[in-house]
């Protein structure tokens, strides 16, 4: 691994640079926020003016699903870099308090709505007696929702116990169910559709809930040594992961929306501008983690790097949030 320089023990180089990046990041945000706050408010802004028809609950659909993509992200995050911070040398054992347990409560909360909504047959339920429990059993979606329900379950039995890292093993059970979940059988090359999923919500979650593991491990730590380190190693891995996350997600883009339809769809239906929502969203993340690399390469304290990365966990926060209502709104292509 590239070493890199220790904290500097100057105190004006540090203390002038916080403000200035801060600002800058919140400048960022701003116009990232501007760009995408029509289709990230809810399904109806992003409907509006496409002639498609909002569907029944979509918008607690859409919340539902993007607590369920956030409580993927923390255990697989924590799992990621605590693996980072092992391989590291002279890394202190201090481990900042573990999440996990908490993600997983949300999610088997979040699971348990969503199969709520596929026992009432896509609908929102009015009471526990239109809930038909047995009936999930019978069609492919209830048993895909049943398994994200007991995946989160069993993650958080895990996390509770003396081997927290077998909760990789359900959480996978549960990435694998969102996958399938995302493609129907009735969908041309459903497999591969959801190979793609499968590839590109599990580089989601290692990349959010990484950034935000190593951050509170980097304040647990208290400016040892291998802060810089950890975030430096963190950093090149999560440009794999960025890639893959591109690649993943144009290959997905252009199965649902051929290579001569998109401009248009992308301003003329709901599940289009919501996408270039996310794809803002995205370039901003890319930005701000660039700006850390540069920062944690070049600056006196390679610290301040925190700054950027900070802001990026709250960009991240957002395009978790658009994925979960692009999962809720109607695909443009039928087929």
């Amino acid at each position: 691994m590239t070493p890199i320089r220790p904290k500097s023990r100057t105190t004006g180089t540090g203390r002038h640079a916080t403000p200035s990046g801060t600002g800058r990041t919140a400048a960022v945000l701003a116009l990232v926020a501007l760009a995408a706050l029509i289709p990230v408010l809810g399904p109806s802004p992003a409907l509006r003016g496409t002639g498609e028809a909002e569907a029944p609950g979509t918008g607690g659909i859409a919340l539902l699903r993007a607590v369920l993509f956030a409580a993927l992200s923390v255990p697989l995050g924590e799992l990621f870099v605590d693996r980072l911070a092992r391989s590291l040398p002279g890394a202190p054992p201090e481990r900042p308090r573990s999440w996990s347990p908490y993600a997983a409560g949300v999610g088997f909360v979040a699971a348990l709505g969503l199969a709520s909504v596929v026992a009432t047959g896509n609908l929102v339920p009015d009471g526990a007696a239109d809930i038909d429990v047995g009936g999930l059993y019978a069609s492919r979606d209830g048993k895909l929702a049943l398994l994200e329900v007991n995946g989160f379950l069993a993650a958080g039995l895990c996390a509770a116990s003396r081997r927290p890292g077998s909760q990789v093993w359900p959480l996978a059970a549960v990435i694998v169910a969102e996958a399938l979940r995302a493609h129907p059988t009735t969908e041309y090359s459903p497999l591969i559709g959801s190979g793609l999923t499968l590839f590109h919500l599990t580089c989601a979650s290692l990349w959010a809930g990484g950034l935000l593991y190593a951050l509170r491990t980097l304040r647990r730590w208290r400016g040892a040594e291998a802060g810089p380190a950890l975030l430096g190693l963190y950093a090149r891995v999560a440009a794999v992961l960025l890639a893959a996350l591109t690649a993943t997600g144009v290959c997905s883009s252009l199965r649902r929306m051929p290579p001569g339809t998109i401009v248009d769809q992308l301003t003329d239906t709901a599940y289009g501008r919501v996408l270039l929502a996310k794809v803002l969203l995205v370039a901003a993340v890319a930005a701000l983690a660039l700006w850390a690399r540069i920062r944690l390469s070049r600056a006196a304290d390679p610290l301040t790097a925190c700054s950027p990365a900070r802001a990026e966990v709250v960009a991240l926060g957002a395009v978790v949030a658009g994925s979960g209502l692009l999962t809720a709104l109607p695909v443009p292509i039928r087929w």
